[in-house]
């Protein structure tokens, strides 16, 4: 058989079992992204899926910022920061995220996932033994397995399952902690003062994705760790600038020792080319808006609070959120895109999630507000969650 027929007709055979499944997926067309109101696939809807949830992408510190560096410097970096990329602003984004984080050092990454690919391994290897929570990102789960270390899955949240695992692992060479300080499916917080005690009883190095708790929680938005008053208490956190921050990249922070150990072990800081000029100035400008600025923060918690009053008030089932992300699970599993496509035709756009990016049985609509909806936003929202709801008979 001709080897790009044979191609096809796998990867066809693929893509239809994934229809069958009902788990397949496409690509949909943003004529505007990160705003309150979006156009998708030629619809003007309220947005209800974004990250962007502080809106600093569009802040125009932030947008200058950018502009800025993009007349200035170019548009790419044009090498990997070993080679010709290790740009000035490089230096400034990370002395002021190590700043920011209470930490020695910093370390910036072209993307969270190569962040974590690329830590992950840096730290354990064969002899050494990997905790990890459950519900971890999918980012953590890879470099887990690219570091060859033995991995253990503790349940979710739980850390008398933490302490078990670690009791019987407790003769390995190294011992590495993993948890999501916010789960980005379900918006529920890692329980940080029982894992931090545990790694100390337990000689074991903790890792916390703060992805979604930096900029967000804490008297000064530094994230899950001064939410918890454990500022400082916490070894090596690393999270992303695409989120609160508006920009793109991610960043890892930690003592001296551990930036120089990612300077030349880590492959996914070493093999990939360095952010463009513009996404660091954006990134550092978005840092100082979170400092500055702490009204964003403010208005996006109200906001949450309003919508998940008004969701539960409907009737809907919310998932266990202590944050800005918040699951509405859907009972009847096969339900969940239907919903998601009615909701889009009646002006909102919430993405449903499936698996294998959530367990099999928790399908849900993952929706966050933004600090830039206005009540009549969020009005609009709930009003059409209530009829479509009603009509499918998802609620009462």
């Amino acid at each position: 058989m001709d080897p790009t027929r044979s191609l096809r007709t796998a990867l066809a055979a693929d893509v239809d079992a994934l229809r069958q499944t009902g788990l397949y997926r496409r690509l949909r067309r943003f004529d505007s992204l990160q705003e309150p109101e979006v156009t998708v696939d030629g619809r003007r809807v309220v947005m209800l899926s974004s990250s962007d949830v502080l809106g600093l992408s569009r802040h125009p510190r932030v947008v200058a910022a950018a502009m800025e560096a993009t007349a200035r410097h170019g548009c790419a970096s044009g090498s990997s920061r070993l080679i010709a990329g290790n740009h000035p602003l490089y230096e400034e984004l990370e002395s002021a995220l190590a700043t920011f984080k209470g930490a020695e050092s910093a370390l910036v990454f072209s993307t969270g996932y190569l962040a974590n690919i690329g830590l992950i391994p840096a730290l354990v290897e064969e002899d050494d033994s990997v905790f990890s929570d459950a519900f971890n990102h999918a980012s953590i789960v890879d470099g887990c397995r690219l570091s060859r270390a033995r991995v253990e899955i503790f349940e979710h949240g739980d850390p008398q399952s933490l302490e078990d695992a670690l009791g019987r692992r407790d003769g390995a060479r190294r011992k590495l902690v993993i948890v999501d300080g916010v789960y980005s499916m379900d918006g529920d917080l890692a329980p940080l003062p029982d894992i931090v005690a545990l790694c100390k009883r337990y000689g074991a190095w903790l890792l916390v994705d703060d992805t979604h708790g930096t900029g967000i929680l804490g008297e000064r938005g530094r994230g899950t760790a001064e939410h918890f008053g454990l500022a400082g208490r916490i070894p090596i956190e690393v999270g992303t600038l695409g989120k609160s921050l508006g920009s793109f990249g991610a960043w890892v922070t930690g003592p001296r020792e551990l930036r120089d150990a990612l300077v030349n072990h880590a492959r996914g800081f070493i093999f990939t080319c360095a952010l463009p000029p513009a996404a660091l100035a954006a990134a550092l400008a978005g840092l100082r808006v979170i400092q500055e600025e702490p009204e964003h923060r403010h208005r996006l918690l109200e906001n949450t609070r309003y919508l998940r009053e008004g969701l539960q008030s409907a009737g809907f089932r919310l998932g266990p959120s202590q944050t800005h992300i918040l699951p509405l699970f859907v009972q009847d599993e096969s339900r969940v895109m239907p919903f998601c496509e009615a909701l889009l035709d009646a002006g909102v756009f919430a993405q449903g999630i499936r698996p294998p990016t959530v367990p099999p049985g928790t399908s849900r609509l993952r929706l966050c507000a933004m600090a830039t909806h206005s009540k009549a936003h969020l009005d609009r929202a709930l009003e059409a969650f209530d009829s479509v709801g009603r009509r499918m008979g998802i609620t009462g």
